[in-house]
Parts: C-alpha cells; structure tokens; sequence
C-alpha cells in the first residue's frame, strides 16, 4: 500500500513537473516567438565574379569576393550524399518536427552521465535557424530562438525546402558555401561526379570544417570520413561490400580553389582599399582583374629578405621564451572524449596536431610544440610537418633576453632553454643530411615572431613602378603596413636632399665646413642643444664629400645654418616628401622629420635617375570581367634629349604631375584628405549613363613628361658621394654586393630607435627600415648599417642578379680637377695629398687662400658664402 502510495506520489510529481515545464515552454514561446525573423526562402544566391589581383607577371596576389556558391536545386542532389549527410547530421530528420526530442533527451542524459557532449542535440532544421537566421552569440535565450525558430521552419517549409536550403547554404571550409562549391573546390567535380568515399568526406565537414578538412588535417579528416561511411551503413543506406570499398580508398581531396600565387598581403591591401575608395565595395564582385606594377620574383625576394634580417636581429637580442605552455595530457584526454566512434584511440601526434590546427603559420615561422627533451637536443611536433628533431646547433643561439642590451649566459642544455609542453616556433634553414639513412632532409632551428618589425620598399627609377612592398614580417600576422602607414625619423638618409641643396646654393663637393662641437640657443628649441657625431669625436675641416660619406652631424646641421631652412624645405618638397610636418628648427639636418618607407624610396628615385620626380606607383593597369581594358597608369616619361618626339609640350603642361604617395597612407589609416585623390592612380572621372548608346571604348591617357628637380650636374655630383658612402662609409657592407653603381644613405635615429639604409642603382631603388612599433630603441650598435642595410643587400643580391651595370655619363657641364684633400683647394705640382674632384666649371677652384679665421676657400667660390667657425 506505501509503495503504491509513494508511486502515486512521484507520478502525480512527474505530470505535475511537466505540465509545469509546458507551461513555461509555451510562456517562453509566447514571449519569445515575436523576436523570431522572417523565414526568407531565396534561391537566388549571386554567383560572385571576384575581383582579382595580378602581379605584372600575370602571377595571382589575392583574389576578394569571399564566398564561393553553386546553388543547386533539391533534385539536382545524387541521394547518396543525402544520405551521407542525414547520417552523420540528423538521421530522424524526415521523422522529426524540427526538434529531435528523443536526441535531445539523449545529449542531456550523456551530458550528466560523462560530463562531455554527445550527439543528438541538434538537428539540420536547427543548424539552418542557427547558421543562416540568428546571431552568432551562445546564450539560453539564444538555444531557446533555435528551437522555436527550427518549428517555425518546420511548418512554413517542407523538408525538401530545408535541406536544399541547408545543403546550399551550409560553410565547408576553403570558403566553400554548400555543397556543389565543396565538390568543386575539393575535386573539381560536380556532384554527380562524386564517388561514395568523396560524399561521405564533404558529408563529415559540418561539424568541423576546419578540424575534419582534407586540405589542412587529412588523417582526422580520413576518421570522420569512415564515421559517415559506418553511418550509413549502420543506417542500411550501404552494404557491406561498399563500405570496404569506399574505406579503402585514400584521401584524394586537392585544393581546387585559387590560391595566391605569390605572397603580398600588404600590396593587396592597398589595392583593396585603393579600389574601395574609388569605386565602393561593389568592386568585390565586378570581376575586375587589377594589374599591379609588382614582380612576383621580386616581391618574394623582399619577403625573404625583410623576415631574414629580422630574424637575426632578434637572435643578436635573446630568447623571449615560449609562446604557450600546452598540458599535452589534456589535449590527448579531450581529444579522445569529442571522438564519436570510441573504438578509436587519438594518438599523441594526431591530438597535438588537431591543436595545432588552430595556430597559425607567422610568415615562415611553424607552430610547434615540445615532445621530450635530451642533453642537447629537442623532439617536437610541428604543424602540418609531424615529429622534428632539433639538435644543439638549432637551440644554442637561445641565449635568454634581457632588455634590449643585454642576454643572459649562453645555455648549455637543451633545458636552459625548453620544456615539454612549450609552443614555440620553427624556422626552416636548408637542408641536413641525416646521419644515419644519409637521406637529405630538411633542417629547422627554434626560432621565434620577432618583436622589432620592418619594411623593405623597391621602385623602378625610370618609372615610379613598385616592384616589391614588405609592410612587415607577415601581414595575416600584423596587417599595420609599416611601409606606407608608419611615419618614422629618417635620420641621415635625409641628408642627401640637404647636400643636394647645398649644391643647388653654390656649394661643391669640396667645400670645407668645420666639424667641431658647437652649442645653439634656438628660439624654437625648449633648451640649448649640443649635437655630436655618432662617435662623440669631432674631426675639424671637412670637406662636404667626406662629411657625407661618413654622416657627420656636425657638418649638416652648419651647411642647414648657411642654407636656410626655408630653402631646404622647400627644396626637399620638389622630391615628393612631405614638407608640412617638417620641424622648423636645425635638427632637420639630422632627419628629424618624419617620412614612411614608401615616401622615402619615392623620393631618392630622383637620385637614381638623374634628376627627374617620378611619383611611385603600383597599378600598371585594369581589365573588366570580359577583359577590356578600363584604365591604365600613365607614370610621367624621363626625357633628356628631343623630347618634343615623345609628346608635345603642350599637352604635357595640361596634365599636372600627380603622385599616390599621399593617397596611399591616407587610403590604409582611413582619413579624409581630398586631395589625396587626384594622384594619377586611379581615374575618377565618370560619365553620364547613355543607354542609346554604348559606352566608349577605353581610351590610353595622354603621355606625360616627367619633371627635372635637379640639374644634371647636381645630380651626378650626389649619386657621386653617395656610391663613395658604399665604397668608403658608414655602407660598406654593400660592397660584397661587388657592384660599382651602387650608392645610398644609412639612417639613424636618437637611441637607435629607428634603423634605415636608402639605396639605389639607376635602374633599381629599395630602402629598409627596421624598428619598434611602438617606439622603442634597438639596441646598442643597432644602427642603420648594422640592422637595416643587411636586409637590403640580401634584396638587392637578387634583383640585381640579372641587372646589368650602369654608370651615369659625366655631363658636360662638370669638369675633373686635382684638389688637396684637406683644403679642398687646388693642388699643387707634387702635392702629396692631392685627389682629384669633379666641379660644375663655374665653381672650379682656381688659386688657394686661407682666411683670417682658419676656413678655406678659393677666388672660384667653392661653397657659396664662406662658412666660419661659430665657436
């Protein structure tokens, strides 16, 4: 009787509990069910026409237009990938309202009984309410909308009209959207192409698209392939001949989809946003296939070179230690419990490698992480790769870091340096010989994502074309573009358009200006200043050449003195650089503005070219989908001789000369400056719609002629002193380069925050910065020699390769005279210390004289007015 009374009781309690549950079910429909949206039924998914982005060698950039569909209909689908996926998904969901009750009694129950997820909670009409119609966010409320949302579906829909919806719409990774763009990016099939291994494959990516992807994990892929596959077969869709067979077959999913050729994010992105500003974000889909200036072989020497010469920096400053420290036992344990057939046990190097997955490659720098340690030597698995073993000479760098001027004591174990579970990076370094199969294979070092960032810029002098653009060491990493957005100091590589100027105002190459300690009172200075050389040592007379070559402080902020800023400035704006934030104080001598690499390398064209402003540039030109022709660059022509044959004076003063310089940083930093626009890069001009008629064909732009900022005597004098800064200063390092048309500038700031060489041939322009992003300084003995100039020598090693030597002709308006190299003045019959200088005729020093003050000069005026001595 108790028994049947306590019966009674928990019955009356469990109809009690459920009414009450109906109850609140309903209540909570009745709130909820007004936030439901509408169920859209479109089929008419847009095939998008990309835009595509070229290097000038026809190699592919990048390609927007981010989503890849092939809408099919409902019996267009062969059954067997049906059932493929209502095995592996939802195989009650032509039984079910929309909401699998008896799944979901299961999941909770599994929930409470193993603490883990298991399957049935979810059914396809659920993962179409709550991929294609709700907000991404994880909340009960949200659960809640899915599940009122999946009945609504359920009674507006057939079932048909849900599964085409969800079998069109649902994302399978590599940007694949349903499941005709799965087949195709996967096989380059179309579904009833597909053979029953290759459906069950597609089938098992809802789940996971990244983690089951054939293309980046093939042996997790290969496991839910064969899950599906006993699916159906447990369902009866298969027998059991074809579930062996289809197993048996290996994984033969290849990328179908385009993949950049070539790795240029940051050129991409200014592409992008060039296109964007100019003509919306329609142009994702217009088809258009943009032509940029870039060269691919160029493009990746400066790739490899920019990550090259950061790598060593930050080896020369230390180990940071690992990135992560990874409980390998928890990533195992996980991975076996998410497994849903448990008969199948998750090795080690499987369940790091689904871990892995999820870190990103940083430029050349692999994921990995540490499996077991020796004396010397180091075991780890490494991403995509599998089991690495590096040795002593892989670890020994890894002296710890301390700050940016000191290292610890070199390690002697490899557990100086590692522990098992460290997530650290690898960098490959050839190839090695394995010393007991003797087979060749590849050699990787520890390394790590550098923390000083860079940017390497190449141009064509004669045209302005960018050929190369390395914003920093991997854009997917940092998509701030240090080469156009980041305006730091220059440093001395400003000082080639002071000299040039001094030039300009009567000076010569051997001009005498006093290097010697000297205190300013400047009004627009907060205190007095006392500059100094880089070397604290001052040298006395020096003549201009000389003080170039070795960057001598002292010298530049004098000649500025004598020049005047206004002049310098002025002078400076005629090379593109920008003159409005420019200081208005004697430290410009030293590079005390600010510019980016971009502008910079823009601006010394005119010093490889022989004195003709060239705005650089980046788009050669651009075709519509169907190929025409819709605009083309129109970089301004270098002229020296008979230019009336190239283009008639007069419509060469109609069009200005423009330049996209400007537009470039206002494009990627987003800010407003109108006049950034009217740069030549793209044409703005548009045309009222005629449907009577058709549109005009593409018409070329007029030619342009470029414009001569300096005379060609100023400019051989400074491409002069500048090849002697190769060849006798502060850039030697370039002579391995074993080129004598080599000539540039080092850059360095205070503290050795910013590192720069600027250097060119006539027919090559690059310059490398290196530095912190946020400000910071290198190091000691970081200067632009020593952390930037390497970078741009590996560059230069290879795009000089198949570039022959060119020497400027002496024009006819220099002449060659023995001058004593101290004076500067002409020497003597016998004088031992006389070396011959190149002067413009008018300046040629004709007899010697000394002042009363101890500076020289001559009755020829080789500097303009004479320079004293101020203390």
């Amino acid at each position: 009787m108790k028994a049947f009374k306590l019966l009674a009781i928990l019955s009356a309690s469990g109809f009690a509990a459920l009414a009450l549950g109906l109850v609140a079910f309903l209540v909570a429909y009745s709130v909820l069910s007004k936030q439901l949206p509408e169920i859209d039924t479109r089929t008419d998914f847009a095939l998008e026409v990309p835009l595509r982005i070229y290097s000038a060698d026809q190699k592919l950039i990048a390609e927007y237009g981010t989503q890849r569909r092939t809408p099919v209909a409902y019996n267009e689908v062969p059954e067997q990938l049906i059932q493929a996926f209502l095995s592996s998904e939802d195989d009650r969901f032509f039984e079910h309202p929309g909401v699998d009750w008896q799944g979901l009694v299961r999941a909770v129950g599994h929930l409470i009984a193993t603490g883990t997820r298991g399957q049935g909670g979810s059914t396809i009409t659920m993962q179409v309410a709550r991929n294609f119609f709700l907000s991404p966010e994880k909340s009960y409320k949200r659960k809640l909308l899915e599940i009122f949302l999946a009945l609504k579906i359920e009674r507006e829909l057939s079932k048909e009209e849900i599964l085409s919806l969800y079998l069109n719409k649902i994302y399978l990774g590599k940007r694949a959207y349903g499941v005709a763009a799965a087949a195709q990016v996967y096989y380059g099939k179309t579904l009833d192409e597909l053979s029953l291994s290759q459906a069950a494959m597609i089938a098992g990516l809802p789940k996971a698209p990244s983690r089951y992807n054939p293309i980046a994990n093939p042996r997790r892929a290969l496991q839910r392939r064969n899950y599906v596959l006993r699916r159906m077969h447990q369902l009866q869709h298969i027998d059991d001949n074809m579930l062996a067979a289809a197993q048996a077959e290996d994984i033969s999913a290849e990328l179908q989809s385009i993949e950049p050729d070539i790795d240029a994010g940051y050129v991409a992105e200014m592409v992008r946003a060039k296109l964007v500003k100019e003509y919306g974000t329609e142009v994702y889909n217009s088809g258009f296939h943009v032509y940029t200036t870039v060269h691919s072989d160029s493009q990746q020497a400066a790739n490899r070179a920019l990550r090259s010469g950061l790598q060593n920096y930050d080896r020369r400053h230390g180990w940071r230690g690992s990135e992560a420290d990874v409980d390998i036992a928890a990533i195992v344990a996980k991975a076996n419990s998410e497994e849903e057939n448990q008969d199948i046990q998750i090795t080690q190097a499987d369940a790091l490698q689904d871990y892995l997955s999820s870190k990103t490659t940083v430029g050349d720098l692999v994921p990995a992480i540490v499996t077991a340690l020796g004396e010397q030597s180091a075991t780890v698995e490494a991403r995509s790769i599998g089991t690495v073993e590096l040795d002593w000479d892989d670890l020994s760098w890894a002296k710890a870091y301390i700050d940016n001027n000191r290292v610890g004591e070199a390690p002697q174990t490899a557990t100086d340096v590692l522990k098992v579970g460290d997530l650290i990076r690898l960098r490959a370094r050839g190839k090695k010989t394995d010393p007991e199969t003797q087979a060749e294979r590849q050699d990787w070092t520890l390394a790590q994502i550098p923390k000083a960032q860079g940017a390497l810029v190449s141009l064509n002098p004669e045209n302005g074309a960018l050929l190369a653009l390395s914003g920093g060491y991997d854009f997917y990493h940092s998509k701030f573009n240090r080469a156009v957005q980041s305006r730091r100091q220059p440093g001395s590589s400003f000082k080639p358009f002071l000299y040039s100027a001094a030039l300009e105002k009567g000076y010569t190459a051997a001009t005498i200006i006093n290097d010697a300690p000297v205190v300013f009172e400047d009004d627009k200075l907060e205190t007095s200043w006392r500059p100094e050389n880089y070397s604290g040592k001052f040298f006395g007379p020096t003549r201009l050449r000389w003080a170039l070559t070795h960057s001598r402080n002292l010298v530049s902020i004098r000649i500025l003195q004598d020049i005047g800023l206004n002049h310098t400035i002025n002078y400076a704006g005629k090379f593109g650089l920008n003159t409005y934030n420019m200081p208005r104080d004697l430290s410009l001598s030293l590079g005390s503005s600010v510019v980016s690499p971009y502008e910079l390398a823009s601006a010394y064209t005119a010093f490889a070219n022989g004195g003709f402003r060239i705005p650089a540039h980046f788009i050669e030109h651009i075709n519509d989908a169907n190929g025409q022709r819709v605009w083309q660059s129109n970089p301004p022509i270098i002229c020296k001789d008979r230019c009336e044959e190239l283009v008639g004076m007069a419509g060469a003063e109609e069009q200005p000369l423009v330049t996209d310089d400007s537009l470039v940083e206002n494009t990627l930093a987003e800010t407003a400056d109108d006049e950034a626009v009217a740069d030549g890069e793209i044409d703005t001009t548009t045309e009222t719609e005629d449907n009577s008629a058709e549109e005009p064909a593409f018409v070329a732009p007029e030619p342009v002629l470029a414009e001569r900022i300096m005379t060609p005597e100023n400019a051989w004098l400074m491409h002069s002193m500048l090849r002697d800064v190769v060849s006798q200063g502060t850039a030697r390092k370039a002579l391995q380069l074993k080129r004598r048309d080599i000539a540039g500038k080092t850059g360095t700031t205070n503290d050795q925050k910013d590192a720069w060489f600027a250097g060119y041939t006539p027919k090559r322009v690059a310059v490398a910065w290196v530095g912190f992003d946020e400000v910071d300084t290198l190091g000691r003995a970081e200067v632009g020699g020593r952390a930037a100039l390497p970078i741009w020598i590996e560059y230069m090693g290879e795009e000089l390769k198949d570039v022959p030597q060119v020497l400027p002709d002496l024009p006819d308006g220099l002449v060659n005279v023995r001058i004593n190299k101290t004076t500067g003045e002409r020497a003597s019959a016998g004088d031992p210390e006389a070396i011959f200088e190149t002067f413009r005729s008018q300046y040629a020093p004709q007899e010697q004289y000394s002042n009363s003050n101890g500076n020289y000069g001559s009755s020829g005026n080789s500097g303009g007015e004479i320079v004293e001595e101020l203390f």
